[in-house]
């Protein structure tokens, strides 16, 4: 009997201790989308868009339509607030319609789009969205809670930004948010971190991107996010990430960090836009800032990555590249 009592503490021990190192070694669930034949990626970037067509979303998607044909793109990204204003109801909730397929209707736009949730997300039913159904219902559609899809020439790395804010958890409840599988929610957040420091480090990819909702550093309307710039921030500059996509602010920003090489983007202008809603911020480092409604493209090779903001008459509003070597020299 002492031996058996034995055995069976051994063996409980034994699946324990397998359990806990799974969970040690979690890593964020991983997408492949491969690049062009010939080694290049060319995406559209925009955000806070869903209102059924209205406040131009229509015409914005109109523009992305165009631009995505000539630049061929492989996807788009959409940083997040995909439902306004209270996210989806469910997933038969007709918005995702309205507010997603019967919009982005271009030929050019019948891509994946990587989608992250965003606050006004959140204050609906968050699971809709993440739901395999919606995926049923428009094969395009992609939306995890943070994940990364790998491309070869880039990783891209999103991360859900909206547990991070203390505003959703502190302030009176003027709206619900959907927090399950969420809490405890000190414990989300660190898994969010570590594996995003682990993932980032294991990257040999030649850009490594980073997408969250959430402004780390903006001159808009919400301004910079305290506890990103605290928790996410560090991780990203350590790991020598290249570019951190946001949406939130509904303006289209590119702010240079003084201390690295990290670009800060914000494509948050698909629908509903502030006008003259700008903060001060240093000359050196805002190389770029419109109040109004649009979208970015990136167009990505091994060697150089090309950015451009377009406003809602495919206007070119700015463009910015980076480069390194083909090979780096050891």
């Amino acid at each position: 009997m002492a031996s058996m009592k034995m055995l069976m503490f051994l063996q409980l021990n034994h699946f324990t201790f397998f359990f806990l190192l799974l969970k040690a070694t979690a890593e964020l669930h991983r997408l492949e989308h491969p690049a062009k034949t010939d080694g290049s990626l060319s995406i559209l970037v925009v955000g806070d868009w869903g209102r059924k067509g209205t406040y131009n979303q229509t015409e914005v998607a109109h523009q992305m339509g165009i631009i995505g044909e000539r630049l061929n793109i492989d996807f788009v990204v959409s940083t997040g607030d995909n439902f306004y204003d209270n996210g989806l109801t469910g997933v038969d909730d007709s918005a995702f319609e309205e507010s997603f397929s019967n919009v982005y209707t271009a030929p050019s736009l019948q891509r994946k789009w990587y989608n992250v949730l965003g606050n006004h997300d959140y204050r609906g039913d968050a699971l809709a969205q993440l739901s395999p159904i919606l995926k049923q219902k428009d094969s395009r559609w992609i939306c995890l809670r943070s994940y990364i899809v790998n491309t070869d020439v880039a990783e891209f790395f999103f991360v859900d930004t909206t547990p991070f804010q203390d505003m959703y958890f502190t302030y009176p409840k003027d709206h619900t948010y959907d927090w399950r599988d969420i809490l405890p929610r000190q414990d989300y957040l660190d898994n969010i971190l570590k594996d995003l420091d682990s993932a980032l480090k294991e990257s040999s990819a030649k850009w490594k991107i980073v997408v969250g909702h959430h402004t780390i550093q903006s001159a808009g309307h919400h301004g910079n996010t305290k506890e990103l710039e605290i928790q996410l921030l560090p991780v990203l500059q350590a790991n020598d990430v290249d570019f951190y996509i946001n949406g939130h602010d509904h303006c289209l920003e590119h702010i240079s960090s003084s201390d690295s090489p990290l670009q800060f983007l914000t494509s948050g202008g698909g629908s509903k836009a502030w006008r003259g809603d700008i903060n001060w911020w240093n000359p050196m480092e805002l190389k770029f800032y419109y109040d109004g409604q649009g979208f970015m493209a990136m167009q990505i090779s091994q060697t150089e990555v090309g950015l451009q903001f377009f406003d809602i008459f495919g206007n070119l509003l700015h463009k910015w590249s980076a480069s390194k070597p083909l090979f780096s020299i050891m």
